[in-house]
């Protein structure tokens, strides 16, 4: 099993150095290309520039980069607390097919807990900040506090170049489709972990988008599929795996589907981690 960080709390330097190696390989923000300026060294950043692999096949944009770019739920930075995260939510106002980059704007706390935080952002086009592309927010709750003196760190870049030779994003995750239909991801690994040693949000919301979109692309007969409303509830620490999801669609009036799903962890006696549901629209072209 991946380590839990708060195992070293009263080992000060063992911690600064556990958090630094978690921080900087984790993938989900890497990956994305994320910038956090309360957790790196450097000027801060609250662009991330697409890339093929984050659309779908109709060419908008899919949940899971805005959801990892705008993770909410604010209870501090991995430097000030313990995070975990319990609730997520995205609407999309606007698929935003031709934009270029996307700006995390108007992080606002809207409760500081003792325990709990709650957040909310808008996610923009950075060249065209009026246009309004997503509506995030959040609630996180705090396990625990780390010792003291922890200091920002120099972000672990992935240069990832858009290319057609891209492999989606699950695949680039862990992800995979069982031969009796199921989207999985496989044992926890300490690339996909929080500090906490459980699975990050960055993979669940892969996996749970992906199979979203599979279900939904079943029940209307096309993959041109736009995600329109996502919520997640992160239900426990998903700490062994692998992971499995279950999930069935709701076929709505005109162009509407709906999808719920269950995320579980096989080896946790399949105990459920995450909830999610979701509103896709059909892309008539």
């Amino acid at each position: 099993m991946v380590r839990d960080i708060r195992e070293l709390t009263d080992d000060p330097e063992a911690y600064a150095a556990e958090l630094h190696s978690r921080w900087t390989g984790l993938l989900s923000y890497r990956y994305i290309g994320r910038n956090h300026g309360s957790m790196n060294t450097g000027p801060e950043d609250d662009t991330v520039t697409l890339r093929r692999d984050m659309r779908n096949a109709a060419g908008g944009l899919l949940v899971a980069p805005l959801s990892i770019s705008s993770p909410e739920g604010a209870v501090g930075s991995d430097l000030e607390t313990v995070p975990n995260p319990v609730v997520h939510s995205c609407q999309i106002l606007d698929p935003g097919v031709d934009v270029r980059r996307i700006e995390v704007v108007d992080s606002e706390v809207l409760h500081p807990g003792t325990r709990m935080g709650y957040s909310r952002s808008r996610i923009v086009d950075a060249d065209n900040p009026k246009r309004v592309l997503a509506l995030t927010e959040g609630q996180g709750v705090r396990l625990g506090t780390p010792p003291g003196g922890l200091q920002k760190m120099d972000e672990d870049k992935l240069d990832i170049v858009d290319s057609p030779d891209l492999p989606p994003l699950w695949q680039a995750f862990g992800a995979s489709r069982r031969a009796d239909g199921h989207w999985v991801l496989p044992p926890l690994a300490t690339h996909v972990a929080s500090p906490d040693g459980a699975l990050h949000i960055g993979p669940q919301h892969v996996v749970l988008e992906t199979a979203a979109m599979d279900l939904a692309a079943a029940s209307a007969g096309t993959d041109l599929l736009q995600m329109r409303s996502w919520h997640v509830m992160f239900l426990a620490r998903a700490k062994t795996g692998p992971f499995r999801v279950d999930g069935e669609a709701y076929p709505g009036p005109g162009d509407l589907i709906a999808v719920r799903l269950t995320l579980h962890d096989e080896g946790h006696g399949g105990k459920r981690v995450s909830a999610a549901s979701a509103l896709l629209q059909v892309v008539r072209r």
